[in-house]
């Protein structure tokens, strides 16, 4: 990795989960120089290697942004942690490494927002599949074998994963083989960015094989103070605190802002470009009035609803120096063991009620009650299920603080701030409680620890709710694609941004609505479709697959 010296065909901010990917794919090419800039450091710790150590960077000061969003009015004032990725790979190195996609229908929900038909399920599914080395689940038109990113799924250690996947069942939800094929509603196993025993990060699958490549610079511990942009409205380059002071580094094609969710619109705003309102009260100038940067915040809210366990068959018992050294060290030597998981093993989804056409809740089960950081732990053998809505209607913002680029963004998710989210966290709650009482469950369950017996009201609930809500960790929209009608489109369909040339934002900030699943693997593919479209390539011909509707949708919640 050589220090940056004069210009770039491209410059990338961020090497994360989008932002590797691009830097790859861009580099493929021998003609064009690419230099990618990240704030944080290498990937060197074992815990982000680790799929079982994912707590402790998700609570660590080096690894982590540490965003926190301000009280949030409809969640009893509570200040909320949202952490994300500030070391190599990003989120994805320190996300829990649950590998879903959302529903086909999202992608047909993003073609009739954009306007654009090639964000249909048919044109994302092959860079899905591209994307993907998965060889375990054999051929299917649905997975990719071969790719950079490693899928695999656990073994499902404790028998608790099978009796909730019974559960379901026994509750009278489907089973599904394939929660990102075909059938994505109901019960089955979970798949997880991880290859042989190590987690899959964006980091290790596309950055660490091309750090060779003559044409790619990569500055690390490099933070990104400003985009320049002339007189004219062109970009010409960055502004970044190295580790060698100052510099302002030139791109004469284009700058790629790939951030994620909450840095891109910030550096974007302390740009100027944004909302004239707000960047005037900041004292920053306006370059482009683009009133959508930071707004449509999005995010997947949940809960946990706990159960004390009759059996040993949880972590508890591996909370000992002892036990986690042994762990540890099979880890270390072989991939095996507790270590090689994340533990998120088995999941599902379902509908709320009638009339919704494809599942808007999600439930996935863990083998201990906790936390994602490990706080809260409770000193007992338990598991919970990880509940919440995957398409709620709140919205919420991103804005500066000040026009000092090394202080935080000021974030606002405004969880539950509408009667729909409201009354589907509920149900989720509600369904989820009957789930967990199934037969299969019962040799495991001693008894509900939270909510509690004692609550059961809709008023009980939502006051619980209140107080326990938590992030995902999905937050997306804050530089939404769209139509050039649509006032508070930040980019068009494919990431370039309006009233400037030759500057793009690729990565989770800029999809339209949220989808019904985790974020790292729609936003990958997103970086790899737009690549395509970066270097001139044509695209992957679309493949139409069945997608399973529950037939009586209309009439009936399962």
């Amino acid at each position: 990795m050589s220090h940056p010296i004069g210009s770039y065909d491209y410059i990338i901010i961020g090497a994360g989960t989008a932002g590797c990917v691009l830097a790859n794919r861009l580099s493929e090419d021998p003609g064009v120089k690419v230099l990618l800039i990240e704030a944080g450091g290498r990937d060197w710790s074992p815990y982000l290697h680790m799929p079982a150590g994912f707590a402790r960077p998700l609570k660590s000061k080096r690894l982590n942004w540490g965003h926190q969003s301000d009280p949030e009015p409809f969640a009893d004032n509570r200040v909320i942690n949202q952490p994300r990725g500030r070391v190599w790979g990003g989120s994805s190195s320190i996300n829990r490494m649950v590998y879903t996609r959302g529903h086909a229908l999202d992608y047909e929900r993003w073609a009739e927002e954009t306007g654009d038909p090639s964000w249909g399920y048919a044109h994302c599914l092959p860079y899905f599949r591209k994307a993907e080395d998965f060889p375990e689940i054999g051929d299917s038109p649905f997975h990719g074998r071969g790719g950079p990113l490693k899928v695999t799924r656990g073994n499902r250690w404790t028998p608790v994963y099978d009796a909730f996947i019974e559960a379901g069942q026994q509750a009278g939800y489907p089973r599904t083989d394939d929660l990102n094929g075909e059938h994505q509603e109901g019960f089955g196993p979970l798949d997880m960015t991880v290859g042989q025993g190590r987690r899959s990060s964006t980091a290790t699958a596309y950055l660490h094989p091309i750090l060779r490549r003559v044409n790619l610079t990569f500055l690390s511990r490099s933070q990104v103070c400003a985009i320049l942009v002339n007189s004219k409205g062109r970009t010409q380059g960055i502004d970044a605190m190295t580790p060698k002071g100052e510099r302002k580094l030139r791109v004469t094609r284009e700058v790629i802002l790939a951030a994620g969710a909450i840095n891109s619109p910030l550096l974007l705003m302390l740009s100027g470009i944004g909302d004239p309102e707000i960047l005037e009260d900041l004292n920053i100038p306006v370059i482009s009035p683009l009133p959508g940067v930071g707004a449509n915040l999005q995010d997947h809210p949940e809960v946990y609803i706990q159960y004390k366990c009759k059996t040993p068959q949880t972590l508890y018992g591996t909370q000992s120096g002892l036990r986690q050294a042994s762990i540890a060290r099979e880890w270390w030597s072989r991939g095996t063991g507790l270590g090689a998981t994340n533990h998120f093993e088995a999941g599902g989804f379902i509908r709320s009620e009638s009339g919704v056409r494809h599942p808007n809740l999600k439930v996935h089960v863990r083998p201990t009650a906790a936390a994602y950081d490990g706080s809260d732990l409770k000193p007992m053998h338990a598991y919970q299920a990880h509940v919440g809505p995957v398409r709620p209607e709140s919205r919420g913002r991103v804005v500066p603080y000040s026009d000092n680029p090394m202080e935080r963004a000021r974030i606002q998710f405004n969880y539950l701030s509408t009667e729909t989210d409201r009354r589907e966290m509920r149900d989720a709650v509600k369904l989820t409680r009957e789930i967990m009482t199934q037969p299969a469950l019962t040799p495991f369950n001693d008894g509900e620890l939270a909510p509690g017996p004692d609550v059961t009201s809709d008023a009980d609930l939502d006051a619980w709710i209140r107080q326990t809500v938590q992030s995902a960790h999905h937050p997306a929209g804050t530089c939404a694609m769209g139509p050039e009608s649509d006032p508070m489109a930040v980019v068009d369909t494919w990431g370039r941004v309006r009233g400037v040339e030759g500057l793009r934002v690729i990565d989770a900030s800029i999809m339209p609505s949220i989808v019904s699943g985790d974020l790292t693997a729609p936003t990958i593919m997103l970086a790899e479709k737009i690549a395509d479209g970066i270097r001139g390539r044509d695209p992957e011909p679309p493949e139409t697959v069945p997608v399973h509707i529950a037939e009586d949708w209309e009439t009936k919640q399962r």
